[in-house]
């Protein structure tokens, strides 16, 4: 795996913070040292795992650990992963505050520039103040983003979509691509691979936060109405600017996933990506729901996360679950092991319409690193079913 990619590279467009020398220098060395700490150090844990902490364990219990509670209890004693896990944290926490610093002398004129787009004629922005926030974006400042996704200091803030488009590149090292669309171009690939009949002429893109992944779809289905929904004011803000600015035509719209405001039967794909980690179990079940119920008979659903436990060794589970506890993620572990074919079924969907796959990142990107040598492995897990 080569080096994380210069913030250089990331594609300009007309809401993109207009970063200066130091500022771009300071970013680029907090996506270096987050890139050593997850691909140079993390290896490091599991060493410590197998010479130290596991013996330990089975020399106490006489057996191996159960489940990856029991790893972690055990892992957080030992020296060497409290050290790699602080700084893990610390690196995150890094990314985001070189963000901030560019962001936050540039921000009025970026709120200026978002308001300019809004006149744009291709796509559409709407936003409703009575929508109801769900508590589990609110309660916590998801991924370490500060504010999260909601807070806004005013009626053209666009400060967290600035901030989101910019974490999200560094934290994965720009290997999504200049456009930090990785995800969208797999999802786009998948869906014209794997359900080739569907030539969709209504798209939704669920939890869109600044389009990242919504964009794609409008080059893969040209001819298709494109829809995507988030609860965030200034995300959406600065994704309908990026979106105009880029010269795509998409219908941005301040909603709840879990009370969708689409007839019955709307849309002929439905998508999310890197999304149903950030929801409750409870907020999960509704989504799916109301995704299959949007979706027309033959329509397609598409989610695409990182893999379930399932199947996973213990020590596997626990350093995927790091986020869980060091990241801001409470709902990330509540999501890798639930029974999504069973989810799909609760909602709606026959269960051999149900499909869960590992694809590779579209374009072949991969920030999941292992051991030196090891072959790559796919990177995106894909939960999908049809209607």
């Amino acid at each position: 795996m080569s080096g994380p990619q210069s913030f250089r590279r990331m594609a300009s467009h007309d809401v993109l913070v207009q970063a200066q020398h130091d500022e771009l220098a300071h970013e680029n060395f907090a996506q270096s040292m987050h890139h050593t700490v997850f691909a140079g150090l993390m290896p490091g844990n599991r060493d410590a795992f197998e010479a130290r902490v596991r013996p330990q364990f089975e020399r106490t219990h006489k057996r191996p650990p159960r489940d990856r509670q029991e790893v972690r209890a055990a892992m957080r004693q030992d020296p060497y992963h409290q050290l790699w896990s602080a700084l893990r944290r610390t690196t995150q926490e890094m990314m985001w505050q070189a963000a901030h610093v560019g962001i936050g002398r540039d921000l009025a004129a970026m709120n200026r520039r978002a308001v300019q787009n809004r006149k744009h004629v291709r796509g559409s922005l709407a936003l409703d103040p009575s929508v109801e926030l769900p508590r589990y974006i609110t309660a916590v400042d998801i991924h370490c983003m500060p504010g999260g996704y909601t807070d806004e200091a005013g009626p053209d803030d666009t400060y967290a979509g600035a901030m989101y488009d910019r974490g999200v590149y560094s934290i994965t090292q720009g290997f999504l691509g200049p456009l930090v669309d990785g995800i969208g171009r797999t999802v786009a690939a998948v869906a014209q691979r794997k359900y080739a009949d569907l030539k969709p002429r209504r798209i939704l893109d669920v939890g869109c936060a600044v389009g990242h992944s919504t964009l794609p779809l409008c080059d893969a289905f040209p001819e298709a109405e494109i829809w995507a929904i988030d609860v965030g004011a200034p995300m959406l803000r600065y994704a309908h600017a990026r979106a105009e600015s880029l010269g795509k035509a998409v219908h941005y719209r301040q909603m709840n996933a879990e009370a969708l405001k689409f007839p019955d039967g709307s849309f002929d794909l439905v998508v999310s990506t890197a999304t149903m980690h950030e929801l409750s179990r409870a907020g999960i079940r509704a989504i799916v729901g109301e995704m299959h119920r949007v979706l027309r008979p033959g329509g397609v659903m598409i989610n695409v996360e990182q893999p379930q436990y399932e199947g996973m060794s213990a020590y596997d589970q626990f350093m995927r679950d790091w986020d869980t506890f060091g990241n801001a993620e409470p709902f990330w572990g509540t999501l890798h092991d639930m029974d999504l074919e069973q989810l799909a079924v609760d909602a709606g969907f026959r269960r051999e319409a149900v499909t869960q796959t590992m694809e590779f990142g579209e374009g072949g990107q991969v920030y999941r690193v292992g051991r030196a040598g090891e072959k790559p492995k796919p990177n995106w897990f894909i939960y999908a079913a049809t209607k």
